[in-house]
Order: C-alpha cells, then structure tokens, then sequence
C-alpha cells in the first residue's frame, strides 16, 4: 500500500512539475537556452538577465533553459517571441526544434555558425540574428600593427573552414601594407605541413579561427612551434595568451551580454531585422613574459585605446 502511494506521488510531482513548467514557460516573452558544452555560457548568461532587467523587462517575463529542454518547450506551444541562444549546441537545438520566433544567437565564432546554419537552417523558418564570438579581422590586423610596426610578412594556416575567407583574408592583410604568407591543412594529418612555410616566410603568425587548425589537441603543439622560430602568435583568445600567445584582442562575458541583451530589445521593439555582428566592444591581453622573451614593451591599456581611437575616425 505504502509503495503504491509513493508511486501516485511521484507521477503526480512529475506531473506537477511538467504543468509548472508549461505555465511558466508560457508567461517567457525571452528564452535565454544555454548548454552544457559551454562553459562561458552561464556567465553569460546571468548578465544577458540582468542587462534585460536594466532594460526596462520583467523577471517573469525572462525564461532560461538547457538546450536539451528546447523540444518540451516549442511543444508547449509558449508565449516566447524571442530565444536567446549561446553556444554552438544551444543554435544547433534550437534550429532543429523548428521554432519560428526570432533568434539571436550569442557565443559562436562565425564559421561554427555558417556551419550550424548550413546544416539545420533550412528545418527553421527563424530570423536569425549572430553576435560572433570571434573579433573582426580588420581588428585583429589593427592591433598586429599596432604592436608590431615592423612586420611585413604575416604567416596564416588556413583549414577547412577558413578557407572560404582566403580571398577577403588576404587583401585585407595586403589593404594595411603587409604580405600573407598562408599555409594550407586541409586535414588534421597535414596542420604541421601547412604551418611549416607560413612560420619559415613570415615574422609574425595570425591566428585565423578554424576547429581543424587551432583546438585544445594543436595549440600547444603550434605554441611550441612559434617558440622555437621565435615567430610571435596573434591569438584570438585570452586562453591562447595564458598558453604562450603573445597577446589577442577578446570581448569579456560583460560586454557580450550587454550587446547581447541590446539585440534582444530590438528584436522586441519589432526591428524588422536585427543585423548580425561583431562584438562592439573589446579589451587586449597580452603576455608580458612572451613580449620581455621577444625584447618587447606592450601595454594592455595602451593597445586597447590606441585601437579604439582608430575604430572611432569617420
């Protein structure tokens, strides 16, 4: 007897638990679907909130969730109008869902979403709107210049993914008066072959994000690599810095939540379409014991004004 009631209460807590979560989902007018595959995304998230709140929005009307949660919700049939994703696997759920509010998706260099997009877009009939991840490239070159006012010949190593941006890669290097020295790894076999002539030819290496090329299993190798030709890295990750880069150009947790939750009001506001963009604003970092190795004197403060004052000329 005693076994049966505890059954009746579980189904009915489960039962009261999947209502509960119906109804609220219901009152969300914003999703904001975080996954478990990244990390950052629920920093992220908590400012993306708070940036709302600031914003004039209610904590009703702001819904969190996992990726993996996204199919119980479009089922519930919600009252949500925009879903906030960060992450490559939140994008990834939230397009196979089908769900046919707009999306701003948050977190994701450009060439992971392309790829995300190219695979589950067409199953959504979502606007789609991307604040990348990764920094403009004219950016990044900006700041190399900055840094390294004598380098003329920058080495790349493009691989699969990257390799669709060769073209406009390669003139914007040649556009600030320098020459591309690229290396090609269209395999994970062949990445040491493709860096070998842009390290050998080059004074510098810029780091160009590609999955293939430059991930947790290469960057050391690549790292070690650069040391040894005495070649400095130009990363696009803070991370890559700690590990022996000598310095990047990055957006905090702060301001891609801030950006991120603007992008989500105008989508509220009936914007017709919420363009996709670079994070607006930015920090360097860079690693002092590299730049003392290679006999130079960068400072952090000074890069990040020197670049910002070159974004802000007509």
């Amino acid at each position: 007897m005693q076994k049966a009631v505890r059954r009746v209460l579980r189904v009915g807590l489960r039962w009261g638990l999947a209502w509960a979560f119906a109804c609220a989902a219901q009152a969300h007018t914003v999703v904001v679907v975080t996954s478990d595959a990244n990390a950052g995304g629920v920093e992220t998230a908590d400012i993306v909130v708070a940036e709302l709140l600031r914003l004039g929005l209610h904590a009703e009307d702001i819904g969190r969730t996992r990726a993996a949660d996204i199919p119980r919700i479009v089922t519930a049939k919600t009252d949500t109008r925009v879903y906030l994703t960060l992450g490559v696997e939140s994008l990834r759920e939230v397009l196979k869902a089908n769900v046919r509010e707009p999306v701003v998706a948050a977190l994701i260099p450009r060439t992971a979403l392309e790829r995300t997009v190219g695979e589950f877009g067409k199953r959504s009939g979502a606007a789609l709107s991307a604040l990348y991840l990764d920094q403009p490239l004219g950016r990044q070159l900006d700041l190399l210049r900055l840094a390294l006012p004598d380098a003329k010949r920058v080495g790349l190593v493009l691989g699969p993914e990257s390799l669709a941006q060769q073209a406009s890669t390669v003139a914007a290097i040649r556009a600030r008066g320098m020459e591309p020295v690229v290396g090609i790894a269209v395999t994970a076999e062949n990445i040491f072959a493709g860096l070998k002539p842009a390290l050998e030819d080059s004074q510098v290496l810029l780091a160009v994000p590609d999955s293939l090329v430059f991930n947790n299993g290469t960057v050391s190798s690549i790292l070690t690599a650069t040391y040894r030709a005495r070649i400095p890295l130009i990363a696009f990750s803070p991370a890559y810095v700690r590990a022996g880069a000598l310095l990047c150009v990055y957006s905090t947790p702060q301001q891609i939540g801030a950006q991120a939750a603007a992008m989500v009001q105008a989508q509220l506001r009936g914007s017709n379409s919420v363009p996709s963009q670079y994070p607006l604003e930015f920090n360097v970092r860079v690693n002092d014991s590299v730049a003392r190795s290679l006999g130079l004197s960068l400072r952090e403060d000074q890069l990040s004004e020197q670049l910002r004052r070159m974004e802000r000329k007509p």
